[in-house]
């Protein structure tokens, strides 16, 4: 932000998107810091969007849930195929996020189509955190 938000106020706006996480939203048991970290993000993301909405900043977040990446097997503790079909059990639509997922969610953020949104975290998950 310290680099892109004097750009954006020269330009008469812009869009800031941050990456927290579901963990923010409902915590799991042994990942304090880590929870921790991701609430900070959204709570950071809101001030952010309040501080920066004069200046035609939009500032959002999206909240993925655990998926296909080399952090799965810190969420699950070992990355087998029992412990994968219960985090997946966990999930209402039935399978873990991609990163094509978050990329298409960060892509409309930062589209035209978004151009009233400041301040949302949006949870890319699947439904888990329903």
């Amino acid at each position: 932000a310290q680099a892109c938000v004097p750009v954006f106020r020269k330009r008469g706006g812009g869009c800031i998107i941050n990456i927290a996480s579901t963990a923010g939203i409902r915590p799991r048991p042994g990942l304090v810091w880590y929870n921790s970290s991701k609430g900070a993000v959204i709570t950071m993301t809101k001030a952010m969007a309040i501080e920066l909405a004069t200046d035609q900043i939009r500032v959002n977040a999206l909240c993925p849930v655990a998926g296909e990446t080399p952090l799965l097997k810190d969420f699950m503790g070992q990355d087998t195929p029992e412990m994968r079909a219960k985090f997946v059990a966990s999930v209402p639509l039935g399978r873990l996020s991609t990163p094509e997922d978050i990329a298409k969610a960060a892509l409309h953020f930062a589209s035209d189509d978004a151009e009233f949104l400041t301040g949302v975290c949006l949870e890319v998950d699947g439904g888990r955190c329903i």
